[in-house]
């Protein structure tokens, strides 16, 4: 089974994906982390954008392995490094880029082939498993997400405010969801969640009563194309 669960920034995605599989002893798929470390290897590589030859022999040489808990970038531990706003920041044109995309989406369905997986993206549900058996659409209040954000900087050591935590959230939202390529969407049939009054463990424990109860169910299939989202 394939679990899905999409969404802005800061609204818990991440935390979500990882207790919910842990919950259901299925394997966590952190996309979030694929893209920071592709982020990584570009900047590290000094590779232009628009030369697309170039990003896509980088592609082709590097090696992206994520045992639990960590991220390995051609064998190197950069779980720590590639958390960094300065990788946040960078990871936006590299996100919006369709042949890092193209490229990701296939690594992402080859990892997951024959797996029970939960993954957390912005184009989970929509474009990389439209026939996932079970799809969030998580989100919260734009303040409380930038507050989240702004505590785990400063938790690292960031210097940031929590006025430019907000505004940088903000450029994002609006740049996921205006993407021509895998914009952030609600996927079909959808649930919508709002953590912005939830505590994660309330957020998994609804996650994860749908998902048993679509595993218990004999008629449990992908969803229509023409499904709505719903709210919890």
């Amino acid at each position: 089974m394939i679990v899905t669960i999409d969404g802005p920034s800061g609204a818990g995605k991440s935390s979500a994906a990882r207790l919910l599989a842990e919950r259901l002893g299925f394997d966590f798929l952190d996309t979030g982390a694929m893209f920071r470390a592709v982020t990584l290897a570009v900047l590290r590589a000094k590779v232009n954008l628009t030369d697309q030859d170039a990003l896509a022999q980088l592609l082709d040489s590097i090696r992206l392995d994520l045992p639990a808990g960590k991220v390995l970038l051609d064998g190197e531990d950069v779980t720590g490094l590639i958390r960094t706003p300065e990788i946040t920041a960078a990871s936006g044109p590299i996100a919006g880029s369709p042949l890092v995309r193209r490229r990701l989406a296939e690594w992402q369905r080859r990892i997951a082939a024959g797996r029970s997986v939960v993954c957390e993206g912005r184009d989970q549900g929509t474009v990389v498993f439209p026939e996932a058996q079970c799809k969030f659409f998580l989100s919260a209040d734009p303040l409380e997400r930038a507050r989240r954000r702004h505590r785990e900087l400063c938790e690292s050591g960031a210097t940031l405010t929590l006025e430019e935590v907000l505004q940088s959230q903000e450029a994002r939202d609006r740049r996921d969801a205006a993407r021509a390529i895998a914009p952030m969407v609600p996927a079909a049939a959808a649930i919508l969640l709002d953590s912005t009054a939830l505590s994660l463990d309330q957020v998994v424990a609804r996650m994860e009563e749908e998902v048993r109860r679509r595993l218990n169910s004999p008629l449990t299939t992908c969803a229509a194309p023409d499904s709505e989202p719903r709210t919890q």
